[in-house]
């Protein structure tokens, strides 16, 4: 059963290509699919037949840990002289138009499976049939012959599969690239006063020709670039934008890259901007509900609502200004008043320790401290 969901509150529910197809499958092949998964997992990894720049869904990967490294070499190369150019490549419907055919091949051929589990991967891709459930309606049932299920556990990792060829693709170019799922971002250095463009142009080309051997449809009108580096560096730049097959894309003065808001310095200004304003919104919220709610019950919706939003990604915030972190903390001691019912100018310090909360920067401090041990150890994604 399909169920369509709004990819976003704010979008306009009237037009169909804001929904994602989301599919309802029952709890028992989930728990097989779990095992499924478990074994291709250690036979990717024990083979090393991940892609290396890929961090969906695999463990110790994740978006922070792939935004860590692409921002890592982004201001390496600012460092060293020279803006890099940024692309942020957008797919439609990816998940959906994946070829049954294709996939099984890359299964048996890149992957190695043979016999028995080749023939049950085959069997969970064909002959299956779905239906749209919407209110009440109900559409008639049809085949499927395409995609893997939205909403399955085996669906991302057979995916993640599907892609792997699009590594080798983009490293004919020299281009550095770092994949989650289907996000895709390329981005190279170029010359701080000149830039030849046919390097990267060639490589935009060739993933467009792949995709489309593959079924899959690069969205050029919503592909992004941006160029970062040091102001100077920027500003001296000659680049305007690239060109994907006759469309040109314009340079951007922000981003927005698996959820946080990239600037052309990575200050983080634009995010942080855009992070306390979500959370105020969400704590007013939570103000009015205050009163009627238990601690342990106001405490779960600002871990949901807010603190959640602190945290996610906030290792790209090491080393930010204090006045940014000030602003964080402020979202903070304000979810620590809500939650305790004290008032505006109590002093802070007590209730965040009561609460058992470490403040922004420390959390900050903690998220690296993390990553740090899992590098020294080698629990870390590979560089």
């Amino acid at each position: 059963m399909i169920r369509p969901l709004l990819k976003k509150p704010t979008l306009d529910p009237d037009v169909l290509a804001n929904y994602r197809p989301i599919s309802n499958l029952p709890f028992l092949s989930k728990v097989l699919e779990k095992v499924v998964v478990s074994h291709l997992q250690d036979h990717l990894k024990h083979n090393n037949l991940f892609e290396k720049f890929q961090s969906g869904f695999r463990t110790a990967h994740s978006t922070e840990t792939a935004l860590v490294r692409v921002t890592n070499d982004l201001r390496m190369t600012a460092d060293a002289g020279s803006p890099s150019l940024l692309i942020l490549l957008d797919l439609s419907a990816a998940f959906d138009t994946v070829d049954h055919g294709i996939l099984l091949n890359r299964l048996h051929h890149t992957i190695g499976l043979t016999g028995t589990a080749l023939n049950w991967f085959k069997s969970y891709l064909t002959n299956r049939t779905e239906y749209i459930s919407l209110g009440s309606a109900r559409s008639r049932q049809h085949t499927v012959t395409c995609g893997v299920p939205q909403g399955s556990v085996l669906g991302p990792i057979l995916f993640i599969i599907y892609m792997i060829p699009l590594g080798h693709v983009i490293s004919r170019y020299g281009v550095s690239f770092h994949c989650y799922a289907d996000d895709t971002q390329l981005y190279m250095k170029t010359s701080p006063t000149s830039f030849s463009s046919s390097t990267l142009t060639a490589c935009l080309e060739e993933i467009r020709v792949w995709m489309k051997h593959n079924f899959l449809q690069l969205n050029s009108s919503k592909t992004e670039a941006i160029l970062v580096g040091t102001p100077r560096q920027t500003q001296s730049s000659s680049i305007t934008g690239i060109t994907i097959t006759d469309h040109v894309i314009s340079l951007s003065t922000t981003v927005t890259n698996l959820g946080v808001r990239f600037d052309p310095q990575l200050s983080f200004e634009a995010h942080i901007k855009n992070l306390c304003k979500t959370s105020f919104y969400h704590l007013r919220n939570i103000a009015k509900l205050r009163p009627m709610l238990t601690l342990a019950d106001a405490e779960k919706l600002v871990h949901a609502f807010v603190s959640s939003r602190l945290d996610y990604c906030n290792a790209l915030l090491i080393g930010i200004p204090n006045k940014s972190l000030q602003r964080l903390q402020y979202v903070q001691n304000s979810a620590a008043r809500i939650l305790m019912r004290v008032r505006k100018y109590d002093h802070i310090t007590p209730i965040l320790h009561s609460l058992h909360w470490l403040p922004v920067s420390a959390r900050i401090e903690y998220k690296m401290s993390l990553l740090t041990y899992q590098c020294i150890y080698g629990n870390a994604p590979p560089i």
